[in-house]
Formats: structure tokens, sequence, C-alpha cells
């Protein structure tokens, strides 16, 4: 008996070096990706390998004809049901403040739109036109400015 339960031992122990060396050696690291934890376009925590993303330019930059579009469809999508009516936070965070965990620039925001984040966001990449979601960046970035359609009272 005492020989069976050191060949388990052997096997646990070999079973748990051979997944803990395919673990390491499928996973890419951020550094051979060019990537670093500053990296405001770096995808992750997600399921999967955490991956650099290219940067995205927003098609809508400063196009104020797009904004009453955007909060549109930022209701209809229903993300005032997590950010609140006006954005300023609920059970998703604020939008209208200045600070942003995953960056607050266009491209930060569309990738957390595209891709989630951690602790509630969805991935809308898949649901939501590109282009409608750059509509919705761009009506996120006119929050607290003078070009914001509809601001709180």
């Amino acid at each position: 008996m005492r020989e069976s339960t050191r060949a388990m031992f052997v096997i646990a122990t070999a079973t748990l070096a051979a997944v803990g060396t395919a673990c390491r050696s499928d996973t890419p690291s951020l550094a051979a990706a060019g990537a670093t934890s500053t990296s405001a376009f770096l995808i992750g925590p997600q399921p999967g390998p955490d991956r650099p993303i290219s940067r995205a330019a927003n098609p809508y930059a400063g196009n104020t004809a797009v904004l009453a579009e955007g909060r549109r469809l930022f209701n209809w999508y229903n993300c005032s049901g997590c950010h609140g009516d006006h954005a300023g936070g609920g059970m998703g965070p604020s939008l209208r403040d200045s600070l942003w965990y995953y960056g607050g620039d266009d491209a930060s925001i569309f990738a957390s739109m595209t891709e989630g984040r951690q602790h509630g966001m969805p991935a809308w990449g898949v649901k939501v036109p590109q282009d409608q979601r750059w509509k919705i960046v761009t009506y996120i970035k006119s929050l607290r400015t003078p070009n914001e359609p509809d601001p709180p009272r």
C-alpha cells in the first residue's frame, strides 16, 4: 500500500510540473509583445493572455454633429443602466470625472467598451457596431464640456 501511495505522489507531481511548464510556454510574455504595465492599450485582465492592441483613432473626434446620436445610443444600449443617465455613476463608475482606471482617451474608452473590463464591464465589441461605439465614445468625451448634449440640471 505504501508503494502505491508513493506512485500516486510521483504521478501527481509530474502532472503538476507538466501543466505548469505548458502554461508558461503557451503564454507569451507582455515584454516580448512590446507591452508594459503602463500601456494604455493593454487589454487585460481577461480570460487568456493579456495582449496589446493597435492604437485606434476616433473618426468622430471633435465632431459635434454626432453628440446627440451618441447620447441616444448611450441610453439605447443601456449604458445609463450602470453608469447613470448623465454618466455620473451608479452600479458602474462615473464617466464624468477625470479619474479613469483604464485610461480616459478615446482609444482607451473604445477598448474598454469593445473588450470589456473586470468587475462588471461587459464586452460590447460583437454586439454594438464599431461606428456606434465611436459615437458613444464621442458623447462620453463631451461630458463636462459646453458641447455636452442634454447636460444634467
